[in-house]
């Protein structure tokens, strides 16, 4: 491939900051790293670095740059992973993303993996700031809700989140367990208005006014954490909340409570050896559900 040396130049450049750090990371002089990136500016008639007294920052045509070549070095390692042998061979690094709450059921998952690759690296990176997969943040998503329309994503349905309404044992033996027509004397945790993504947020909005918050917060754990120590009346998923002892359910999960959980993988390296063999863990662990697809 034409300027794959000064790509590969380039993108050491972008990752490492300074020239001379990219030049020792690849075992070149430093004007072998310039006469690379002065190549690539030529050819693409546009600058891909702004230089500065502390190193060198990329302009948007080098973020555009370092997204293809990263996808482009991402799937030359796969085939020299194949050119080498089996899936035992597998090496490298698999960066996953998930919301924190959704982490209990993934990680059979990413257990199995490791322990069929423990050469390779996992990175599970956790928080409601979605990866952008074309920028090579992450190599498989897990996200929560409407299933995604990226063009360039290849999407897949999980399996669906439900939650029902629990209280801990400690809160009822302070405040009595609540029937159906009482949760309006109770307390609760989560929160109440508009911007709420939840499924449960209008269930909250219609039953819950605002003084019968003790806790206002969107956060899941947060939610698991308050209601297990017995601050009032919460919405938990039911694999937070399944076989603990210490809570009581007062409304079971359902369909009406539930969020789809969906698998999503850039097209570039979906079909990648290392991915593959991850979605293969993911699949063996999703329940059978047709529905929402």
């Amino acid at each position: 491939m034409e300027h794959w040396m000064e790509l590969r130049t380039a993108m050491m450049v972008a990752r490492l900051g300074t020239v001379s750090a990219a030049a020792e990371a690849l075992g070149v002089h430093r004007a072998t790293v310039n006469r690379h990136v002065e190549t690539l500016e030529v050819a693409f008639g546009a600058p891909l670095f702004q230089r500065h007294a502390r190193g060198y920052t990329l302009t948007d045509a080098g973020q555009d740059m370092l997204e293809v070549a990263s996808r482009a070095d991402e799937m030359f390692g796969d085939l020299a992973g194949r050119a080498r042998g089996k899936a035992g061979q597998l090496s490298g690094a698999l960066i996953v993303t998930a919301l924190a709450g959704v982490a209990p059921v993934v990680m059979p998952a990413v257990r199995a993996f490791h322990l069929e690759h423990p050469q390779i690296a996992i990175e599970f990176l956790a928080g409601a700031q979605l990866a952008r997969l074309e920028h090579g943040e992450a190599h498989v998503a897990i996200r929560a809700g409407a299933k995604p329309e990226v063009p360039d994503y290849v999407v897949t349905l999980f399996r669906h989140l439900r939650f029902g309404l629990y209280a801990s044992q400690a809160y009822i033996d302070r405040a009595g367990r609540p029937g159906p027509d009482e949760l309006h004397r109770h307390r609760f945790v989560g929160n109440i208005g508009p911007a709420g993504r939840a499924p449960f947020t209008q269930w909250m909005n219609a039953n819950v006014p605002p003084e019968a918050l003790a806790l206002r917060t969107t956060e899941l754990s947060v939610m698991l954490n308050a209601v297990c120590d017995g601050l009032g009346l919460g919405f938990l998923a039911e694999h937070d909340a399944c076989g603990r002892s210490d809570l009581i359910e007062i409304m079971p999960p359902c369909d009406e409570w539930s969020t789809a959980l969906w698998i999503v993988t850039h097209v570039d390296l979906h079909r990648t050896t290392k991915v593959q063999a991850f979605l293969e863990h993911l699949r063996a662990i999703r329940p059978d559900e047709t529905s929402g697809e």
